[in-house]
């Protein structure tokens, strides 16, 4: 097993000062992977300074010699313009009306390779494809097509790209200042099997002459050698080695994402890489695994929820967890005791998401009832997946981009509702969890078993009528949106509530109780742990002690 070395330790402070804002992690599942034969792709698309909000651009016609402007997705800087096509698809979010899907996670790479004059950015490159292909195959091609006529705006990047067929990762990166087009390379994700992928370059070396499964950029080895980032036999090129090598800080806070939620569907597999996770081995895990089982949506959806619960990672057992298990450490990501730096775990969950979803894919059923984008905002654990249909034609208010932004809070804005408990839970987290899963898991399983119904009578529906059957999706998906936000404002309340100051009130199936002369009954005060007032003891000594007063 390969250590890290001392120099690659010393790497890893310089990875963290350039990690990109955007940290997101993606899960991809196969449709034997899967537990109904779906197609799955998730993503957290994590930034402080991201509005959750689901986006939507309708089918349009356009006229020959229209021009489309780009502006760049992280920070609305205008990019320029590039010609627009005849006619664009529907788009719901990251899902397409053809059911096709794409997600992405940012590993920076080779700075050098960054393309400042590029017109196309990554989140461009996602929702202009979305707007122009059907399938995953046809995505990557469009994909590269963009960047070779545009230029490749950003830094590295692994797209998930999915169908309800095919389930794809597609990771390039640029070729410097004023070079057009890009170094890329597409692997598919062998059907069984299952993938992930998280701030770091995951496709090492692949197959060379295999165009079902396998497609890259024409030169993306010779520009390697050229640079000098390669000079072995071409079978033997890694595209994560030469784009994006490793360092302390690409596995530890990159990589050990892809580990946990590897571990979460296949634990025997990952037992061999919990030294790779905790950045004491370059010993790579595969690109994708078999799951020890079948995996359904609502598994991906816990999986996006994850802090390395049960794990040599867990971050609700050390310090920094404080007196409620608080699986959160907010930011700075490193920082300094005595000249020594140390750092915070980095979790698939993360306060600063602001929005995710899980894509499902479905191809025994017309593309627009069989694509479902689970659409969540803010923190995924303490958030509800919402069914978005691909053949939506409008979105939920609650979810529209304009109602409320990140500086202006609104109360009929999804986002914000689900920021108000979230927050109220990292002040006490171990105790507000609990309630916060109740009603999350009321909702999904009521939300689950309605979209059995609903496929079935919008498919009776689409045979008859396409149209009403897409406004019956439509009027569906927009009410549950603005039924599940209206419970959740009120769970915000009732934690408010019960959690006042500090207090405990006791209440059964959400009604606060009363004494028998109908005033609030006395809260509880449960306190901190044993192990929580043992630290508390050692920090203090005998200053807090209780002890008799001195005599005179």
């Amino acid at each position: 097993m390969k250590k890290l070395t001392a120099l690659a330790g010393a790497l890893a402070i310089a990875f963290l000062n350039m990690m990109p804002a955007s940290a997101c992690t993606n899960v991809l599942v196969t449709k034997n992977a899967s537990v109904d034969g779906s197609t799955m792709i998730s993503y957290a698309a994590d930034s402080h300074v991201l509005y959750g909000e689901l986006y939507f651009w309708p089918a349009t016609t356009y006229a020959e010699g229209t021009m489309l402007k780009v502006y760049e997705w992280d920070t609305s800087k205008y990019l320029g313009e590039i010609d627009q096509v005849a006619q664009t698809y529907s788009v719901i979010g990251n899902m397409n009306e053809h059911q096709l899907s794409i997600a992405e996670t940012t590993f920076g790479g080779r700075k050098e390779l960054g393309n400042p004059d590029g017109l196309i950015d990554y989140g461009s490159l996602i929702y202009i494809t979305l707007q122009r292909a059907k399938t995953a195959r046809e995505a990557i091609s469009t994909m590269a097509d963009l960047v070779e006529k545009y230029g490749y705006y950003s830094s590295g990047e692994s797209f998930s790209i999915a169908d309800a067929d095919e389930v794809w990762v597609m990771e390039m990166i640029g070729k410097g200042k004023g070079v057009k087009g890009a170094n890329w390379v597409a692997v598919k994700i062998p059907d069984g099997y299952v993938s992930a992928h998280a701030n770091q370059a995951r496709i090492t070396t692949f197959p060379l002459n295999d165009p079902e499964n396998c497609l890259y950029s024409k030169d993306v080895i010779d520009f390697a050698r050229e640079k000098g980032y390669f000079d072995g036999k071409k079978k033997d090129f890694s595209f994560a080695d030469a784009f994006a090598p490793l360092d302390f800080g690409a596995v530890r806070f990159c990589d050990a994402r892809v580990w946990s939620a590897f571990n979460i569907m296949n634990p025997a597999e990952m037992g061999d890489y919990v030294e790779y996770a905790q950045g004491n081995s370059t010993e790579r895990m595969p690109l994708y695994i078999k799951p020890s089982r079948k995996i359904s949506h609502r598994d991906v959806m816990n999986i996006m929820r994850d802090h390395y619960e049960g794990t040599p990672l867990d971050m609700t057992k050390d310090a920094g967890a404080g007196p409620y298990g608080k699986p959160y450490r907010f930011r700075p990501l490193t920082w300094k005791v005595d000249d020594e730096t140390y750092f915070n775990e980095r979790a698939i969950a993360t306060q600063q998401t602001g929005f995710s979803f899980v894509a499902q894919m479905r191809n025994w059923l017309p593309a627009h009832i069989g694509g479902i984008l689970w659409f969540g905002v803010d923190d995924a654990a303490s958030s509800v997946y919402m069914p978005m249909y691909a053949g939506m034609t409008n979105v939920p208010y609650c979810l529209a981009e304009g109602n409320g932004d990140l500086l202006n809070f609104s109360w009929d804005a999804s986002f914000w509702v689900f920021t108000f408990v979230s927050n109220q839970a990292y002040g006490r987290y171990n105790f507000m969890i609990e309630d916060i899963k109740k009603v999350q898991t009321e909702l999904e399983d009521n939300l689950t078993s309605y979209t059995v119904a609903i496929d079935q009578s919008a498919k009776a529906l689409y045979d008859q009528n396409p149209d009403l059957a897409r406004q019956f999706l439509t009027d569906f998906s927009m009410n549950q949106a603005e039924i599940v936000t209206e419970r959740w404002r009120q769970l915000g309340q009732f934690l408010l509530v019960k959690y006042n100051d500090g207090n405990l009130h006791e209440e059964e199936n959400g009604v606060f109780l009363r004494n028998e002369h109908g005033y609030p009954k006395s809260p509880s005060f449960p306190g901190y742990s044993e192990e929580f007032y043992r630290s508390v003891v050692k920090d203090a000594g005998d200053k807090l002690k209780m002890r008799e007063l001195p005599t005179k």
